[in-house]
């Protein structure tokens, strides 16, 4: 895995509230496990000089670097992009931090991060036609589920994914590679991810 470079954007378009909230949970997370900044890039296939640059806020992680750094810490992808809400939560559309791919154009909302004792977040995905965002293992036991909003999308296990149009659902496993491409303009879907 090599390191990776994104433009993480919060609510307001504020990048820079929202790479301190990730730098600020991405250590608080290392600490809570116990692992060394030295072993914690290694496990996560980044350099130790770009994970430093990510704790002190100096980093621009892309989605791809934070699902490596979430799955070598064992802690869902949303708790280090997430920063705690109110009971209850509206977010409109274009709120919520979103993080890009390097990859695809494709950005992901977190909309719902897993609250103590719950084992799911929740994330809009919005993405245009071209390249595919193809997704390392998550956690074991993760399941993706998928709806379409709008547009069309190829979703699913990198072996066998399956075109979705507006309305339709897939669950597959997330710890097993997986991809999502848009193959309409402006498509966005809602992924739910299920940590057992």
């Amino acid at each position: 895995m090599s390191d990776r470079t994104a433009r993480p954007e919060g609510a307001n378009g504020n990048g820079a509230e929202l790479i301190g909230q990730i730098a600020a949970s991405i250590r608080r997370e290392r600490e809570r496990s116990g692992v060394s900044m030295a072993e914690l890039a290694r496990r996560a296939g980044i350099a130790k000089s770009t994970l430093s640059q990510l704790e002190s806020g100096a980093g621009n992680p892309s989605v791809e670097t934070l699902w490596a750094l979430g799955v070598a810490l064992n802690v869902p992808f949303s708790r280090l992009v997430d920063p705690p809400r109110p009971t209850v939560k509206v977010l409109r559309a274009g709120e919520g931090p979103v993080t890009h791919s390097e990859q695809a154009n494709y950005a992901a909302t977190a909309l719902s991060s897993c609250p103590p004792n719950a084992r799911r977040d929740i994330y809009r995905i919005e993405a245009q036609p071209g390249e595919t965002r193809a997704s390392e293992p998550h956690m074991p036991g993760t399941v993706e589920h998928v709806m379409i909003g709008s547009g069309r999308a190829l979703v699913g296990p990198s072996e066998a994914p399956v075109e979705l149009g507006p309305g339709d659902y897939i669950s597959y496993p997330g710890d097993a590679p997986h991809v999502f491409r848009a193959l309409a303009a402006d498509t966005l879907a809602v992924i739910v991810m299920e940590h057992i």
